[in-house]
């Protein structure tokens, strides 16, 4: 990264800064969301320790009774974003969103700690049994069968809102006459054939819907709600928190989490296997209600290395099918196999490439001894913001920057990967 990039990156992050936590972008997101936060982080203790550890303290200011830390908290009203606190119900305050997204936070507070000092401890120590609530709340309300396996209730509970991934949940939802007309604000900002269709919105309010009329009961949600799908990404982003939380528990000493923690552990490896997918090669999404796995590979599968998930053969499988994916695509890693189906390269989650779901997969394929896997993708990040810019998302065959301009997490993952934040790092 040349010093102009990085000053631009850096210059992001601050004009992105609303005074202890950060939106992702001015116009289309302008509240707090979850990972969007935790990523930050790693953006900040780039040049502002204190403020990386503000960001993760702010998404725990939402946190809900039964230990849930929201997606989205919504500070500051602002009509310009849809759907707003209104139409979520959920009765908190700060008003938020009624589900999570994937429990990063874990991971970069481990980062800090281990490149820290006694300050970067205390700080970890504090966040600490906040942490160890919303693991619970993962464990307990999205795997009440302690099965090993956790499900999201909404496809913006995984943070890839409209990957294909979803779609054969999805088209089980029927859309309810009551709905009622409203009005989209995404495609305000950004042009709609980058964004989901009309009719993917009509169902995810009707999944919102549902979950605001039952007062977010989410053992109801979970038993009976519209949409229940494992995901990778939230399998394998928890396998890696937990782990990496169990190392904080050590350091401090506190043997009634470790006991915890390592109740999850075992079963998280024994859950992940149930989305493997043997025609795909690789790890997949898998509907709930019917058993049925997804057919097609995506940058979320590539996190099992980040997640530590699958066997020997496995993991050597899906490396292969790395490479098969990445001598297709320009830029690399795309969020759907463009083998498959459904492929589209502009179109939010369903073709392009992510900085954040970079940074991951990378870091779990240099653990997993996979360094010339992992060196391209991280070249790829970096090429991308260099012709493009800090956008959302990148075309993986272009390279054109698409979605919200200067984006905060690519800019804080850009300054991560320039001062090389968690670039090996293995739990």
């Amino acid at each position: 990264m040349t010093h102009a990039t990085s000053e631009t990156a850096t210059a992001i992050m601050r004009a992105n800064d609303r005074g202890g936590y950060t939106v992702p972008t001015a116009g289309l997101y302008p509240y707090q969301w979850n990972w969007d936060s935790a990523f930050a982080a790693l953006g900040f203790a780039a040049f502002d320790r204190d403020r990386a550890w503000r960001e993760l303290e702010t998404i725990f200011e939402g946190q809900w009774a039964d230990g849930m830390a929201p997606h989205i908290i919504f500070r500051n009203h602002d009509p310009s974003y849809f759907p707003g606190p209104d139409i979520w119900g959920s009765n908190t305050e700060p008003p938020s969103s009624g589900h999570s997204q994937p429990p990063v936070v874990a991971i970069v507070a481990r980062w800090l700690v281990e490149t820290g000092d006694r300050e970067d401890l205390r700080r970890a120590h504090a966040l600490f049994p906040r942490l160890m609530a919303w693991h619970g709340w993962w464990h307990r309300e999205r795997d009440p069968d302690e099965t090993g396996l956790v499900a999201i209730i909404h496809p913006w509970e995984s943070g890839r809102d409209n990957c294909p991934d979803w779609d054969a949940g999805m088209e089980r939802i029927t859309i309810p006459d009551d709905l009622g007309a409203y009005h989209r604000r995404d495609t305000d900002w950004v042009a709609a054939d980058q964004r989901p269709t009309h009719e993917t919105y009509d169902r995810y309010l009707t999944m919102v819907k549902f979950g605001r009329e039952c007062g977010w009961d989410h053992k109801r949600i979970y038993r009976d709600g519209p949409f229940l799908m494992a995901d990778p990404c939230v399998q394998f982003v928890l396998m890696r928190a937990d782990r990496d939380l169990a190392v904080l528990a050590e350091r401090f000493e506190d043997d009634a989490a470790r006991r915890t923690i390592a109740d999850w552990i075992a079963r998280d490896a024994e859950g992940a296997q149930a989305l493997w997918n043997d025609a795909a090669g690789g790890f997949v999404a898998r509907e709930m209600r019917t058993g049925a796995l997804v057919d097609a590979i995506t940058n979320a599968s590539m996190l099992a290395f980040f997640g530590g998930a699958g066997t020997r053969a496995q993991q050597a499988e899906l490396a292969d099918q790395a490479r098969q994916i990445l001598d297709l695509c320009r830029f690399g890693f795309p969020s759907w196999d463009p083998r498959r189906p459904g492929f589209e390269q502009r179109r939010y989650w369903r073709g392009p490439v992510w900085s954040v779901m970079n940074w991951m997969i990378a870091g779990g394929l240099d653990a997993a001894g996979h360094a010339d896997l992992a060196t391209r993708i991280r070249h790829d990040t970096r090429a991308l913001v260099r012709q493009s810019g800090f956008f959302e998302y990148f075309d993986p065959l272009t390279g054109d920057g698409l979605g919200g301009p200067d984006f905060t997490w690519t800019a804080a993952i850009d300054l991560a990967l320039e001062h090389e934040f968690g670039a090996a790092a293995a739990a």
